[in-house]
């Protein structure tokens, strides 16, 4: 064997390169190629794109047999102190983008609050005549009906919170670190904080973290069948008198 053979041996030795290629077919193996998503990630969609469906006939039908209320509530707005019909607040969307939300005005119009730092309590002075019956019946939200239908809302979903909301006295996402992990989703006129009876004021630490475990809850485990459940408690609430005050 001469100097030349040698050299080529060593460089082109056939054992060190199927060696090469077993360890790169280990080590690939352990890779999740995109093709192992893709099942999931279509599965999702659909689901997203059935829920969007829903949202938009049962929003759209919704106001239409709804029109001779929403007319209704419209005067006698306007009767008790010539303000305006409804109030609009700036509001967390689908993933963090601002949003307008829409409500029947059930306060006085010089005593409302857009920037949503002063929540409303049990027996709110600023309460009218109308507001208070509005309020407790939870008709007050059926504007967002027009939010379900652009797209800025979902039926179901993480109740929609002002901007600047607060709990105990601190921003949100200051008391809760994961607390934008519940705009993944599109906010919705009911979820399941509000069917676990997580609504109203939030005046402790407590309840904050509650009512945004169940937000975070609902984002991990959303699906058709979760949606219908708490549409369905929901309307049984509200028939038995509902949360609103």
């Amino acid at each position: 064997m001469n100097a030349f053979t040698s050299k080529r041996n060593a460089r082109f030795d056939s054992s060190q390169r199927q060696d090469k290629i077993r360890s790169l077919v280990i080590a690939n193996s352990n890779i999740r190629r995109p093709e192992s998503f893709s099942h999931a990630q279509k599965k999702m969609a659909v689901r997203l794109g059935v829920k969007r469906l829903i949202d938009i006939v049962v929003s759209a039908s919704a106001l239409i047999v709804l029109a001779p209320l929403f007319l209704a509530i419209a005067l006698f707005i306007k009767s008790d102190d010539g303000g305006p019909v409804f109030f609009r607040q700036i509001r967390w969307g689908l993933n963090g983008r601002k949003i307008t939300v829409f409500k029947f005005r059930s306060m006085r119009a010089e005593a409302c609050d857009p920037s949503g730092i002063q929540q409303t309590v049990k027996g709110d002075s600023r309460m009218t005549a109308i507001g208070a019956v509005l309020r407790k019946t939870n008709i007050d939200e059926l504007p967002q009906l027009f939010n379900v239908l652009k797209g800025d809302m979902s039926l179901v979903g993480p109740r929609c919170h002002a901007i600047n909301m607060r709990a105990a006295g601190r921003l949100y996402e200051e008391l809760v670190p994961d607390y934008h992990h519940r705009h993944i989703m599109r906010p919705g006129i009911t979820g399941l904080a509000q069917i676990r009876g997580w609504r109203g004021p939030t005046t402790r630490p407590l309840q904050a973290r509650a009512r945004i475990a169940c937000d975070i809850h609902y984002v991990m485990n959303f699906s058709l069948l979760l949606d219908l459940r708490i549409l369905f408690k929901t309307l049984v609430i509200e028939l038995r008198g509902g949360t609103g005050f």
